[in-house]
Parts: C-alpha cells; structure tokens; sequence
C-alpha cells in the first residue's frame, strides 16, 4: 500500500504554513536547547610573565558588548585557592562559569581536610581538559585561559583555549596581545639572557604596563584601566584597578 507521506504531514501543518513550506511544522521550536557560539560580552588580552621569586599576570578591566565599551569594572583574573590564578580572554559568562567549577574543586580539597591543596599545575590541567571536552562536544566554551601560580619553591604560567590546545612558558599573551605585546616580552626576555631569574618584581610589572599601554592605543576593546596580580611564596595579591598614564595629543593620532 502506498502511503503519500507528502499528504501526511502536510495536512497536520498550521493552514497559514501549509503554502510556504509543508514540514514548517518539523522544525525546532525556539525552546529547544541550543549551544551558543557568538560571544556577547567579552574581554581582550590577558598577560603573563614569570620572573624570581613569582609570577604575574595583567588584563584591563573592560567588558565590551560588541563594539560597545559597556562595562568598565569587570575582573578577569581570578584567585583559585591559595597558590593559582586564572585570567581569561573571550566571552565572561564563560569564565564564569570555569571559575564556578574551580570553585568546586577547590571546596573539594577542603572537605577531603588532607592538608593537600591542588597545585597551579593540576588546575592547569584540569582546565585543558575540560576545554578539550566542550570542544569535542561542539559546544566550546569561549575563552582563551592563562593559569599561574607558585608552590614548593617553583612558578608556573600555562596557556589553553577553547580548542583545549595548551603549552607553558616563561611569557604569555592572549588575545590581540598574542600579536602586539608577545613579542616585547620575548624581546624583554632576551635582553635577561632568557633567564627569569635576572627579572625583578619590579621589572615585570613595569613591561606589562608598558605592553598594557601598547594595547591601549592599538586595540580598540581595551582600556587603560588596569589590574595586575602577582603569586609568590607570600601568596596572592590581585591589585585594585588602577589607570594608566596615556596621551592622545601626539601628532600622530
């Protein structure tokens, strides 16, 4: 017997859509779960620089909606613990939610009450792989995440993304910062003969703001208001937003 399946569904269809498109009816409503891949509001550069005795990271404080410099007072770093820090580049509901999970893990190794915390490195880890797993699953989570941290004697500065790849070094950049300030902290680097141990507190926190300033002036979803946070043996500090020193009156801008 000869079933018109054509006939079927058609006739089932609401009467205003049956001349448009027969299987109108077959498609998802707009409740159905959908997995998000355009950022909203999101932050810019992230950047990281080890030298002796700690580690530091830097980001402005802006959340730009768009193209649109919406909020002005966001952090993007974030104390995991007693010895890690995180920064994230991309979409902040994201980071977010990443922080969530830290904190969970986190709350974990309190209530376990072994005296063991999760090292910079593990937690490193751990968010490789959870960025590797969202990727797999199509539904990538939207940042790109620099993970710092000091214990038993040693620093550490990780990079991963939202396509879970990952490595570790002694200077880090993400976003727009990846192309403009990742090759002043190389050149800052070398010039200490490649050894971090010939960089002081000091110093790494005056060639961040001066790749801070860089940025300021080149990409347009910066500002120049911004947070430093350091981890040393002594623990972690995150600074409060502060504003650089700019000038706009020169001939050629």
């Amino acid at each position: 017997m000869y079933l018109d399946t054509h006939k079927l569904f058609h006739q089932d269809a609401p009467k205003e859509t049956q001349n448009v498109f027969p299987y109108q009816h077959l498609v998802v409503d707009e409740g159905a779960k959908k997995h998000t891949q355009d950022p909203i509001v999101t932050g810019t550069s992230i950047l990281g620089i080890r030298y002796n005795g700690g580690v530091m990271l830097c980001s402005d404080t802006l959340g730009s909606y768009g193209s649109l410099a919406r909020f002005r007072s966001i952090e993007r770093i974030k104390k995991i613990g007693s010895n890690t820090i995180v920064g994230a580049s991309g979409e902040y509901s994201d980071f977010q939610y990443i922080t969530d999970l830290l904190e969970q893990l986190v709350d974990r190794d309190y209530c376990a009450d072994d005296k063991i915390e999760t090292s910079p490195k593990a937690i490193y880890q751990y968010l490789v792989r959870i960025m590797y797993n969202r990727r797999n699953r199509f539904n990538p989570l939207w940042n790109t995440l620099i993970v710092a941290g000091f214990k038993d004697g040693k620093s550490f500065l990780g990079y991963t993304d939202l396509l879970g790849s990952n490595f570790e070094d002694d200077t880090m950049a993400s976003g727009y910062g990846a192309y403009l300030a990742k090759p002043i902290l190389r050149n800052f680097l070398d010039s200490k003969n490649g050894d971090v141990n010939n960089i002081s507190e000091q110093e790494a926190r005056e060639v961040l703001e001066k790749c801070m300033k860089v940025l300021y002036y080149r990409d347009a979803r910066s500002l120049n208001k911004i947070q430093i946070a350091t981890a040393t043996a002594s623990g972690l500090t995150i600074s409060e937003p502060y504003s650089l020193q700019t000038e706009w009156a020169f001939k050629g801008f």
